[in-house]
């Protein structure tokens, strides 16, 4: 296989790539989900149970989505 070739794949899945090499580094894939405690005011969790019936979707899935959001914008 050719340099070229080999930059080609890489290039074509990146994001892979960098997903191994977070494995390697916390022995975590970075699209793991895991169960976490916290605590919210009343308020909020109100707010999140009327997003989920409007939405259909899970809490969490609300959660991750705002969260990527505003630090990804």
């Amino acid at each position: 296989m050719q340099l070229n070739e080999i930059k080609k794949i890489i290039n074509k899945n990146k994001e892979l790539f960098e997903a191994l090499e977070e494995y390697d580094r916390t022995k975590e894939l970075p699209f793991d989900r895991k169960r976490i405690d916290i605590t919210l005011s009343v308020r909020t969790i109100k707010k999140l149970r009327e997003l989920k019936k409007k939405t259909g979707k899970p809490i969490s899935r609300i959660i991750e989505e705002k969260f990527n959001l505003n630090i990804f914008s």
